[in-house]
């Protein structure tokens, strides 16, 4: 013992056994981790695939009824999901909001955190290691090496969901006014509420694909027989905007009241127009505030060496 540790001592410096220790544990818990997540394959399971293989082929609007063989994470889904509805619960409706809709979706989720998250350690390690053998590397360090690469790539999937998440919320936000105008126009010309949100769906699927594809659900959940009002609210907090829950919000109420949908869109439509108008004057209002580090940086500097520049160097000539 004494002979490997003076080995390690002198390949890693004064901390090598401490990182040497490190290692092996981290190379133990891979190593263990795929037994411990493996599930034991339940009978239910084993009878219906026997009974998926024993029926005849299936058509393709079957396919999404039945759970997809290349799930290769099925197994591991009490590890890779929470537990916790509530928990669960926010978690996909971040991803949906996001335009993350599989079924799947919260367990590929976690799967990327866990696995970014092991590659950045394993990278960190590498690095912390190849550091060692140039040179003599202080015990803060060396976590911080080790650390920081594992929480990147741990982080890296919530930033991107959440970035995800913010540029829908704002393509929905901006494409909604217009979207209005075409639904009031549908309604006045005749068009049933669900006919213009299809003639909408239809018409920005090209334009503005994330509302296009938001009323189109609509569309397809209406046609199976869900409640309008139930349908509605479901968008609403699919998208996430609170446009689209005062939308909701007005359509509803007016369905209930028994007034004119066209009227309640007028009115709506009219109101989000000049709200856009007070957003681009907003953003306008922002830009010289936004401007002014960046023209002080860019400007000064280069004008204050034109106005001195000359002076300081006739000075340094003279002292010369």
């Amino acid at each position: 013992m004494d002979h490997i540790q003076t080995a390690l001592t002198t390949l890693l410096g004064p901390f090598g056994p401490v990182i040497a220790i490190g290692l092996l544990g981290v190379f133990l818990i891979l190593l263990a981790l795929p037994m411990l997540l493996k599930r034991a394959e339940d009978p239910l399971d084993r009878l219906a695939a026997s009974a998926r293989q024993a029926a005849p082929k299936a058509k393709k609007d079957e396919k999404l009824r039945v759970a997809s063989n290349r799930d290769k994470l099925e197994k591991y889904a009490t590890f890779l999901e929470p537990q916790n509805a509530d928990e669960f619960s926010a978690v996909k409706l971040k991803l949906v909001q996001a335009g993350y809709r599989s079924k799947t979706a919260v367990r590929i989720y976690n799967f990327a955190q866990f696995v970014l998250g092991i590659g950045g350690l394993l990278a960190g390690a590498t690095y912390a290691m190849f550091e060692l053998s140039q040179r003599v590397v202080d015990t803060q360090s060396l976590i911080m090496m080790i650390a920081i690469p594992g929480g990147i790539g741990y982080m890296f999937p919530k930033y991107w969901v959440t970035r995800r998440q913010a540029l829908r919320k704002q393509a929905i936000t901006n494409a909604f006014p217009d979207a209005l105008d075409l639904m009031l126009v549908c309604v006045e010309a005749g068009q049933s509420l669900d006919q213009s949100i299809m003639r909408v769906a239809n018409e920005l699927r090209m334009g503005f694909p994330e509302l296009a594809e938001e009323f189109a659900i609509v569309s397809q959940e209406s046609k199976a027989g869900k409640e309008k009002s139930a349908v509605l609210k479901d968008m609403a907090e699919r998208c996430g905007v609170p446009d689209i829950s005062s939308f909701v919000t007005v359509m509803v109420q007016s369905a209930q009241f028994g007034t004119s949908i066209s009227d309640a869109l007028r009115v709506y439509a009219s109101e989000m127009r000049d709200k856009r108008v007070m957003r681009a004057e907003e953003a306008a209002n922002k830009l010289p505030t936004k401007m002014t580090l960046a023209t002080m940086m860019l400007t000064v500097p280069p004008l204050m060496a034109i106005l001195i520049g000359p002076s300081v160097y006739a000075i340094t000539q003279n002292l010369g």
